[in-house]
């Protein structure tokens, strides 16, 4: 083993990684009762003056996630998470957000471009019993967004808590394709996101040193806030929206007997046309959109298949024996009552404008870099463990500006043992190459968050388009959320 491995290794031993053998753990139930898959609530909101608004409220609630026992939770006008909103590319938007949790929060709009201080990151911050009213014009192609908590190093546990949702763009050039898109019915959104709970029944978020170095993994996987649900397809062609709404856990997505799926959509909308796949990764933050022949009235179910940190290094081996890299079983699907839908697959879907890397203003290094071990002990400052170009997050420090109506290729250098998602506030932009070669077809999309190999480099193409503001800034950040609340974020200006 060499010498930076075997460090690796007793470092993660040193943090006390025996928690996952704790008996205060409940261990997966695979489906040994049936739960009904929830779909959330669809909210359109009402038509005001011209404006389409939305009425949110950031509030206390319980969930019985296991039959006897309440969790406390926090969601968005429900107990846990919040309902999808929907709306159309170019609609005026205002959200009335109430804040009444008790103590501060916000609400970023992920995957949005839009100004900087309708952003919701830390700098927009909703105190206690206030109203924070963000307004701005929908600029993303058809798309499912998300929104969610982002205080300043409160992000993950108020995310692992439930403070999270759905946000569905459409437009016209979608709407012409004939794609499954009856909510609820053949188009069904799942939000992935794992959790450990106490023996009461409550969330045990984290609990020591090495979780928030690897980023929390809960032994259960909660889909739409429901553990190992059954869903019974009234459609035989079924779109399945997925979000990766875990604070760390990659997953390994396919189905129990191979079938194959049709990708049609990453994080900013559809591809240019669809690729046939079995297994596809998901790294935090990520979404995807994938098309399902459900026409042979077998059941079958979704998982996430181990090997999702295969290419993770020496900390996914150990993160495999730490027993992270799981395989679950995610939801239980039944087609013997699916109908014929009359829908095909489209052999294309739309024309992506042809980004020429020559047209870049300049090539922008982030090097992504982590403290170890004995290290992560002895810094003193739980917020000071990771960086980006050296440095933690500073609220009161721009890391970078740059131009409207331009393009930069990031360059994101992860100097670190484990695998990033790196994502960028304000944009949706293009993979060039990852550890020098050419993105695969189903990497090719739209995209805000990319996973950056540990060790690897990733170049990015990045359009800075529509808006610009000299003082208010954007956020860069690894979305593993321990590490963003740890110090891996920064922050840029467009001027």
């Amino acid at each position: 083993m060499k010498r930076r491995n075997f460090l690796i290794a007793g470092a993660l031993g040193s943090l006390g990684v025996a928690f996952l053998g704790s008996d205060n753990l409940y261990s997966y139930d695979n489906f040994k009762e049936e739960r009904d898959f929830a779909v959330p609530l669809i909210y359109e909101g009402e038509i005001i003056a011209g404006k389409r608004v939305f009425n949110l409220k950031l509030q206390k609630g319980e969930m019985e996630f296991f039959k006897g026992l309440k969790t406390p939770t926090i969601g968005i006008n429900t107990p846990f998470l919040g309902p999808t909103l929907r709306a159309k590319k170019g609609e005026f938007i205002k959200v009335n957000i109430k804040n009444d949790l008790g103590y501060d929060s916000t609400i970023h709009w992920h995957g949005f471009e839009l100004p900087a201080k309708m952003d919701g990151g830390p700098h927009q911050v909703i105190k206690n019993n206030t109203t924070w009213t963000p307004e701005f014009t929908i600029k993303n192609r058809a798309s499912m967004l998300w929104y969610h908590s982002h205080l300043l190093h409160q992000t993950g546990e108020q995310v692992y808590k439930g403070l999270a949702g759905l946000f569905i763009i459409d437009d016209d050039e979608s709407s012409s394709l004939n794609l499954p898109n009856e909510y609820g019915v053949d188009d069904i959104p799942i939000v992935l996101q794992d959790r450990n709970f106490n023996t009461d029944g409550s969330f045990r978020y984290v609990s020591s040193l090495s979780e928030r170095m690897t980023g929390i993994h809960g032994n259960y996987v909660l889909v739409n806030g429901v553990i190992a649900p059954t869903f019974k397809a009234k459609k035989r062609l079924t779109r399945f929206r997925i979000l990766n709404g875990s604070n760390a856990r990659t997953y390994l997505l396919g189905f129990s007997d191979k079938r194959e799926f049709a990708l049609i959509g990453s994080d900013g909308g559809l591809l240019e046309k669809p690729v046939n796949l079995n297994q596809i990764p998901l790294s935090p933050a990520q979404r995807i959109e994938i098309l399902v022949d459900l026409g042979d009235a077998k059941d079958v179910i979704l998982k996430s298949y181990k090997g999702a940190s295969q290419n993770m290094g020496m900390m996914g081996m150990m993160m495999s024996q730490m027993n992270y890299d799981k395989e679950f079983d995610l939801i239980k699907i039944k087609s013997n009552n699916a109908k014929n839908s009359n829908l095909k697959i489209p052999s294309i879907f739309i024309k992506h404008p042809i980004w020429n890397p020559n047209e870049a203003v300049g090539v922008r290094d982030m090097l992504l870099q982590m403290r170890m071990g004995m290290g992560m002990m002895s810094g003193g400052d739980p917020y000071n463990n990771f960086f980006i170009n050296g440095a933690s997050m500073d609220m009161n420090r721009i890391d970078a500006v740059a131009k409207k109506n331009t393009f930069e290729i990031w360059k994101i250098i992860n100097r670190s043992p484990m695998a990033h998602p790196f994502h960028i506030h304000n944009t949706q932009f293009k993979i060039l190459a990852i550890n020098q070669r050419k993105p695969y077809p189903s990497e090719q999309g739209f995209k805000d968050t990319v996973m950056v190999d540990p060790m690897g480099v990733t170049y990015i193409m990045v359009p800075f388009r529509y808006y610009s503001d000299n003082k208010v800034p954007y956020m860069f950040h690894c979305h593993i959320l321990e590490h963003e609340d740890g110090g891996m974020m920064g922050q840029f200006l467009v001027t």
